[in-house]
C-alpha cells in the first residue's frame, strides 16, 4: 500500500522548494519510520510506501499530523497505461459503499497520451458500466481520484486533511513558555505550523505547584507532532520568593514575567533559539494590556513571539480540542504565576516603574542564572 502526502504552502517556495521538501520528508522518516519502506519525492508530491504488516491507520494519523503536509491520501500504484489505470481505479472501488460516484484525474505529466478528462470518461464508464454506479458531480457519494506522475499513477479515494504550514526544523528554534493552561500549548503548536522547532520550558515551584507532571502530558502531546522534543522544567522558588519580599503586591505579576523572560533568553542561548513564543492574547488578563506586554518584552534579548495575539477565547479553545491538549490543559494545576497575582494588579506598568520595582533584588543575575541551571530536562521521542 502507498500514501500520497501533498502539500501546499511548500510548493510556492520555488528554488527554496527541495530544502523544505528534504526537512518534510525527514520529519516524515522520524515519525513513521518504522511503518514505512520507503519515503519518496514524485512530482509534487511526496510518496510513503508501507512496509509489510505496518497499520495503515496508525500510519495515516500519525502523518496527518505533520506540519508541512495539507494531505494524505491511501492509494494503489498503477503502470502508465490508460487501461491498467482503469482497471485499478475499479479495484479501489470495488469494497466501497456508494451508489453515486465522481472522477477527478490530475496529470504532472503531460507526456501521457490522455487528457485528465479523457481519463476521467475512461474510468467513469467503466464503473458505471461494469458496477452499475451512477455518476454525480455536483454530490458524489464517492471521489476517484487519480493523480498521474512521470513514472506510475496513484489511484485513492480518501483524502484526510494535515495541518499545512511549513516542516518543523525549516524556520529554526525557539522556545516556548509552557504553562498549564489552555493558551500555551496552542501557541507552541502554532510556531510548529511555521516551520519552527520548539523548545518547552515551564517554570515551576515545587512548594506551590506540586508535580508538573500534567506538563509532561501536555508537551508529550505535541511531540507528537514535531517528533523528539525537550521539556526544561525550570525551579523558580528562590527567586519567587526574593520578588514576594521585595516588589509590591501590585507589580510582582509583571516583574514575574520579566523574570521568566530572562529565564528563558538563557535557554535559548543554550538550545541555539532565536526566539521566545507566549500565548498572550491582548487583553485576555492584566498581564496582558498592550502597556504590559510591552513592559515584559521589554527584559527579553530576542524577539518574542505571540501567535494567539489577536485570537479570542473560543478560537484558542476550538484549536486545543482539535490538537489534543485542551482535555490536559483544564486539569487542575496551580502554577506559580498564579501565587503572585494580586487583587487588584497593574493594568498599566511602564518600564521605568518595573526596573524601580527590580532595584531591590539583590543578585538578579545570579538567580536567574541559577534557575535555568538547575533546571530538568526532559526528552520525548
Amino acid at each position: 500500500m502507498h500514501i500520497v502526502v501533498h502539500y501546499s504552502e511548500i510548493g510556492t517556495k520555488g528554488k527554496n522548494r527541495e530544502f523544505f521538501e528534504r526537512i518534510l520528508m525527514r520529519n516524515i522518516r522520524s515519525l513513521c519510520g518504522r511503518n514505512l519502506s520507503s519515503v519518496q519525492r514524485r512530482y509534487g508530491r511526496i510518496i510513503c510506501t508501507l512496509r509489510e504488516g505496518a497499520s495503515p491507520e496508525e500510519t495515516l494519523r500519525t502523518l496527518s499530523r505533520i506540519p508541512g503536509v495539507s494531505s494524505v491520501m491511501p492509494s494503489l500504484k498503477s503502470p502508465l497505461d490508460p487501461e491498467r489505470i482503469a482497471e485499478t481505479s475499479l479495484k479501489a472501488v470495488s469494497s466501497r459503499s456508494f451508489e453515486t460516484f465522481a472522477v477527478k484525474t490530475a496529470r504532472s505529466s503531460k507526456e501521457f497520451p490522455k487528457t485528465s478528462q479523457e481519463m476521467n470518461i475512461l474510468i467513469g464508464s467503466r464503473i458505471a458500466g461494469i458496477l452499475g454506479k451512477k455518476v454525480n458531480l455536483k454530490n458524489p457519494d464517492l471521489t476517484v481520484y487519480v493523480e498521474i506522475g512521470e513514472r506510475e499513477a496513484f489511484i485513492g479515494t480518501e483524502k484526510e486533511k494535515g495541518p499545512g504550514g511549513l516542516p518543523v526544523g525549516s524556520s529554526g528554534t525557539v522556545v516556548s513558555s509552557l504553562s498549564g493552561g489552555i493558551d500555551s500549548p496552542v501557541a507552541s503548536w502554532m510556531m510548529m505550523k511555521r516551520g519552527c522547532e520548539v523548545v518547552f520550558a515551564h517554570i515551576h515551584n515545587p512548594s506551590a505547584s506540586g508535580n508538573p507532571e500534567k506538563i509532561r502530558k501536555i508537551a508529550k502531546q505535541l511531540s507528537l507532532y514535531q517528533g523528539r522534543s525537550l521539556l526544561y522544567i525550570v525551579p523558580f522558588g528562590n527567586l519567587q520568593r526574593e520578588i514576594i519580599a521585595k516588589v509590591p503586591s501590585k507589580l510582582r505579576m509583571i516583574i514575574y514575567r520579566r523574570f521568566m523572560m530572562r529565564i528563558l533568553n538563557l535557554i535559548a542561548e543554550r538550545e541555539n533559539a532565536k526566539a521566545i513564543v507566549t500565548g498572550d492574547s491582548v487583553g485576555q488578563v492584566a498581564s496582558q494590556t498592550l502597556e504590559n506586554i510591552a513592559c515584559i518584552r521589554e527584559a527579553s534579548k530576542l524577539p518574542v513571539l505571540s501567535p494567539l495575539i489577536g485570537m479570542n477565547k473560543e478560537e484558542i479553545t476550538s484549536l486545543a480540542k482539535d490538537i489534543g491538549t485542551y482535555e490536559l490543559s483544564v486539569i487542575p494545576y496551580p502554577d506559580c504565576c498564579s501565587f503572585l497575582v494580586a487583587k487588584h494588579p497593574e493594568t498599566k506598568a511602564s518600564i521605568e516603574i518595573a526596573r524601580k520595582a527590580e532595584a531591590g533584588i539583590e543578585e538578579p543575575e545570579r538567580l536567574v542564572r541559577e534557575c535555568a541551571e538547575q533546571a530538568d530536562i526532559i526528552t520525548f521521542t
